[in-house]
């Protein structure tokens, strides 16, 4: 559990709450599998407009649950705000959805959802 995400800032938003928790990581399923797949599409159509608007959406919940890759989230963000067309971003995004995809693998697991 908490391998490749932190629950400690989810905690203490939700008071100890278990339900708020559980509520909360059903949120992080619901909606960071949907934005990561938006914004390697995103990346890989070079489409920086909707890269940068699926990072920035991402960023709150990737912090929140602390997978690790905020600096790196924020790169691929920067890199559609600011239409970086001589940088290759691939790198980064890779870093951020290997993140994303361990995170709801063992989130689905330990919540059992």
């Amino acid at each position: 559990m908490e391998q490749h995400y932190k629950l400690f800032r989810v905690k203490e938003l939700a008071d100890n709450d278990d339900d708020f928790v559980m509520a909360l990581a059903a949120t992080f399923l619901e909606e960071v599998p949907e934005d990561a797949e938006r914004l390697k599409k995103a990346v890989a159509e070079k489409d920086y407009h909707t890269a940068y608007q699926a990072a920035h959406k991402m960023k709150p919940t990737v912090d929140l649950f602390e997978l690790g890759v905020l600096q790196d989230l924020i790169e691929v963000q920067d890199w559609g705000k600011f239409t970086k067309t001589d940088m290759d971003i691939t790198d980064k995004l890779e870093i951020v959805i290997v993140a994303v995809e361990n995170a709801i693998a063992e989130i689905k697991q330990d919540f059992g959802l």
